[in-house]
């Protein structure tokens, strides 16, 4: 891709960002995430090839019937109460389509089937930005209206997105679609804190985001978009992948691990709330994802490939020329 472009599109996506983060007006909001939207098509199909086409095809199709559900939902509420203001938002029926819409823009379920394949069709520095920035800008959002939001509706998808990204993940053997379904379950764990302590939700996102920005670089440099990959890369980085190893059980949740803070907090702000038994069904669902992090570890550091593999093995560190 041309550098300018992707200047223009990399500018545009910190504006977008921007532009709802910091706005109080409806309208406001919609543009950002528009630009958002907008800009990062072309970062996803730039390989041009057919899975690429078709993720940026899901993508623009999911996130602009979101994004039009979005000012729907404001106009709803302007209509009923005369406020364009992000904070105003008094009408349930507005809260309701709201929530469904910033429910598709995250991937909670059951708005989650576009993400897994969206995430697969892109490339891994790309998957990072659909992982991490792109959420940003709906979870403000979220943030912004949680006062108005229905805490029933808004935990019963965090436990179902928690159940859906384990169970789902478990079968996977691509490691993009295995980092979209951690992403799922841990956009469970942010949605089911969000009504009761908005702080917690972006505290979590912040940490999530640190660690998946450290497992999809690992595997960026390591060039591991399958299992398979990953269990020959530690003769090409040994350091790199046991590091990989320590952050994947960090985002599993492992006590000693950074991971573990925003678990506990949340545990904690459940129990507080009298709500012990979402607590409990969502720390469970946690250990699905578990095992299939354990997974990654073990094919990244612990294991050696039991049979053949067709991958060349990788005995010495290509060097990368600078990209200055």
């Amino acid at each position: 891709m041309n550098p300018q472009a992707k200047l223009i599109f990399t500018i545009s996506l910190l504006l977008g960002t921007t532009i709802t983060i910091s706005s109080n007006h409806w309208v406001l909001a919609w543009t950002g995430l528009e630009i958002n939207t907008l800009a990062i098509l072309p970062l996803i199909s730039k390989s041009h090839h057919p899975r690429a086409i078709e993720a940026a095809t899901k993508y623009f199709l999911v996130q602009a019937a979101a994004s039009t559900l979005v000012l729907f939902s404001s106009m709803t509420n302007a209509w009923h109460t005369g406020q364009w203001d992000i904070t105003q938002l008094t009408s349930p029926t507005s809260s309701l389509i709201l929530t469904a819409a910033l429910a598709m823009k995250l991937g909670l379920v059951p708005f989650h089937f576009w993400f897994p394949e969206v995430l697969q069709g892109s490339s891994l520095p790309v998957g990072l930005l659909l992982s991490t920035a792109m959420k940003f800008p709906p979870i403000t959002l979220l943030y912004m209206t949680s006062p108005s939001l229905n805490p029933t509706l808004l935990v019963t998808m965090a436990l179902l997105s928690a159940a859906l990204g384990g169970w789902m993940g478990l079968n996977q053997t691509q490691t993009r679609k295995i980092l979209a379904f951690s992403s799922i379950s841990h956009l469970g764990w942010m949605a089911i804190i969000i009504s009761y302590n908005p702080k917690l939700t972006l505290l979590n996102f912040y940490l999530y985001a640190l660690m998946t920005a450290a497992v999809f670089l690992t595997l960026n440099s390591t060039k591991a978009l399958n299992l398979s990959t990953l269990m020959t890369s530690w003769t090409k980085t040994p350091a790199l992948n046991a590091m990989l190893m320590l952050t994947l059980l960090s985002l599993a949740g492992l006590p000693p691990l950074t991971g573990f803070l925003p678990k506990w907090l949340i545990i904690q702000e459940l129990t507080k709330q009298e709500m012990a038994p979402a607590a409990t069904i969502i720390s469970l669902l946690s250990l699905l994802g578990l095992f299939f992090y354990l997974r990654l570890a073990y094919c990244a550091t612990i294991t050696l490939p039991p049979h053949t593999t067709n991958h060349m093995k990788q005995w010495h560190t290509n060097k990368p020329t600078n990209p200055m």
